[in-house]
């Protein structure tokens, strides 16, 4: 399974490659990797106490945010080292001021995966809901490093549940803690053994709290919305958004109703 996996990973990127010159979001990719190790090594010494967080996403990042806030606030002797995979999360957090380094993860190759892992030596690593590298995890457990996952969330259809699974819920093993969502994520993973499950909610939450404590003023949405109630769905997706359309529908009078898209 490992060599499946790792030829995956090699067709996945060959993939990109060939496309990067057609599509700009996998051009991005492309040249956003190129020269990786020469820049940590310019923006990182490597005696610093360092944490390493990894987020997939823009979606993710917000999800890690205040987690990466509440070190900084708490342990200011540790420099944040912080990775995306996605060009739609680094590009727009690129200079997100509480990391010392925002650089994309190399592709999960097990050469990467070592060169990363002993440029960047970091004391513990989070990633971010859904992210299962295998050859990055198993480095980290071989060089004894702690990693812990954070808004786990987990379906009964994934793979880590199948009969073909083992490969992948060999990968959870590794993890120190993994911090899940909701229940339904709880027992599924309680269910097939896995004892370092905590069920501790969704740090979107915290995120929202804290936004709502800085919130502005905007003149353009409190002119279109005048007297009324207004309903503001940020970065909505299709489903969501077929559900909202049901509500307008039903009930059209008494609402203003914004939705921002951020892909």
């Amino acid at each position: 399974m490992k060599i499946l996996y790792n030829t995956g990973i090699f067709i996945y990127t060959a993939l990109i490659h060939l496309v990067a010159p057609f599509n700009s979001k996998a051009s991005l990719w492309v040249k956003g990797r190129k020269g990786w190790q020469a820049r940590l090594a310019d923006k990182i010494n490597r005696d610093d106490r360092k944490i390493w967080i990894h987020c997939s996403s823009l979606g993710e990042f917000e999800q890690g945010r205040p987690i990466i806030e509440e070190i900084r606030k708490e342990h200011p002797e540790f420099k944040i080292i912080l990775t995306f995979f996605s060009p739609s999360g680094f590009e727009i957090r690129k200079n997100y001021s509480e990391a010392e380094c925002v650089e994309y993860l190399p592709a999960d190759f097990p050469g990467n995966a070592r060169k990363f892992i002993r440029l960047v030596k970091p004391e513990f690593v989070i990633f971010v809901k859904y992210e299962f590298w295998n050859n990055y995890i198993s480095e980290l457990y071989k060089n004894e490093i702690p990693l812990y996952l954070v808004s786990g969330i987990f379906r009964p259809g994934q793979h880590f549940f199948s009969w073909y699974g083992s490969f992948f819920r060999r990968i959870l093993g590794r993890f120190e803690k993994i911090f899940v969502q909701d229940q339904q994520s709880f027992d599924l993973l309680r269910g097939i053994g896995l004892e370092n499950t905590i069920l501790a909610g969704d740090t979107r939450f915290d995120r929202v709290l804290r936004i709502t404590g800085t919130a502005r003023d905007i003149p353009q949405v409190e002119q279109f919305r005048g007297g009324e109630r207004l309903f503001l769905a940020g970065s909505s997706w299709k489903k969501d958004e077929e559900i909202i359309t049901q509500y307008i529908n039903r009930y059209p009078a008494g609402m203003k109703w914004v939705l921002l898209r951020m892909r």
